[in-house]
């Protein structure tokens, strides 16, 4: 990818100079990727949290609010159940299941998962048959560990193979970093996830199976006559939290993953490492309002602004403007109280014919943790193949001296 350069054709564009943007980044507390200019952070005024790791994402536009030890790996405990319903709702979703089948509950979920085990459970009867729909109440309100034993039973015949499909779809969905052993969580080697893949996990719920997702704020169920209410610790704590789930672990303590929609504005966070369900609590809560509290939403380039100028090889005309495809609005810090850098990369030279809207790069806004948002750009115009003679002058310039810019 290359950096993309502003000609002065850029520069003198009423609505997305670098000029009239600089006059934004300044208000918003960015720093110009050309400017070479960083101003000083004040702490107080941004998130502060005591937990180890922790993160936030803004899913409308993309945006990383915060980020701390993002891919640094840790057990997650009966957290995975989440996505365990996630592997459930995909499979549903491929017709691999229905949700009035039936499944039955064999003696090893009822062993390990159910009354025996002394653990969460829905009480399920031993070689009894519960629909999947059932079962996934049970597993999402009841957190029940014979719940998610008999649905990885029913879809894959054993807890192993389940597992293995659970590993493969986070891999699918961007969770690169989580290895998955059961669906319980309750294991000898546990699982690994970090709080950036958490996070992925529940957009992927919100974005795929946005109708299962109510499954998680589910006040309480009723099932074979016992009633439980929705054993969430997170649910009904933080204000606007719809969802999804904590746990914790022996070894890495206490992880937490939340989603709350509020005044329009959906943000997922996620944290671990913490030491008890108290102070996952509040840390949770300290980072998810923090969305509110310290960002407000910045419109860097509106649609079909000229971005940047990205090189061609082999056309009538040397360059052509990148784009942006749609709105680009960004949850910034308010008050400039943080930095970030802005900058256009592209393959290049973008070689003709060109047709305009092809995708042609991304705008990326980074902040000291890396990219925190990414926008497409598209080609602004068409650009026609060039005489025999011109591309023959482009090709004896790329070989001598290659492509700047």
């Amino acid at each position: 990818m290359r950096s993309a350069r502003s000609g002065n054709s850029l520069r003198k564009s009423r609505h997305a100079s670098f000029g009239t943007v600089l006059r934004v980044i300044a208000v918003a507390g960015l720093v110009a990727f050309a400017s070479g200019q960083v101003s000083p952070l004040n702490a107080a005024e941004a998130i502060a949290t005591k937990a180890p790791k922790a993160f936030l994402y803004e899913p409308a536009s993309g945006t990383i609010l915060y980020a701390k030890a993002p891919d640094e790996p840790f057990a997650p405990g009966s957290l995975v159940k989440v996505m365990t319903a996630a592997t459930v709702f995909q499979a549903l979703k491929d017709g691999e299941m229905q949700p009035d089948q039936l499944c039955k509950v064999s003696e090893h979920a009822w062993r390990t998962g159910g009354a025996p085990s002394g653990r969460s459970t829905m009480f399920a009867a031993i070689k009894s048959e519960i629909s999947v729909d059932d079962l996934l109440k049970g597993l999402l309100v009841h957190n029940a560990n014979d719940a998610a034993i008999v649905l990885a039973e029913c879809l894959d015949g054993s807890e192993e193979a389940f597992a293995a499909r659970m590993t493969r779809l986070a891999h699918s969905i961007g969770m690169t970093n989580s290895q998955f052993s059961n669906p319980t969580g309750h294991e000898s080697q546990p699982a690994r996830t970090t709080v950036r893949d958490q996070t992925r996990l529940a957009e992927y719920i919100l974005e795929s199976h946005p109708q299962r997702y109510a499954l998680f704020s589910l006040p309480e169920f009723t099932w074979n006559k016992i009633f439980q209410r929705n054993k969430n610790p997170l649910l009904g704590e933080i204000r606007n939290l719809d969802g999804l789930g904590g746990g914790s672990d022996p070894t890495d303590g206490y992880a937490g993953l939340g989603s709350v929609n509020r005044d329009g504005r959906r943000v997922i966070a996620s944290v671990a490492g913490l030491t008890s369900d108290k102070h996952r609590l509040q840390t949770l809560q300290e980072v998810i309002e923090g969305a509110w509290e310290f960002f407000a939403v910045q419109t860097l380039f509106s649609s079909g602004d000229v971005v940047a100028e990205g090189r061609v090889f082999g056309g009538t005309s040397g360059s052509v403007p990148l784009v942006a495809r749609k709105d680009i609005d960004v949850l910034l810090a308010r008050g400039g109280t943080l930095d970030y850098r802005i900058r256009v990369v592209y393959e290049g030279p973008l070689v003709a014919p060109l047709e305009e809207g092809r995708p042609a790069g991304e705008l990326q806004v980074i902040g000291k943790d890396g990219v925190v948002y990414r926008a497409p750009l598209v080609t602004g115009a068409s650009v026609a193949q060039g005489t025999l003679f011109g591309r023959a002058v482009d090709g004896l310039q790329e070989l001598l001296f290659g492509w700047i810019g």
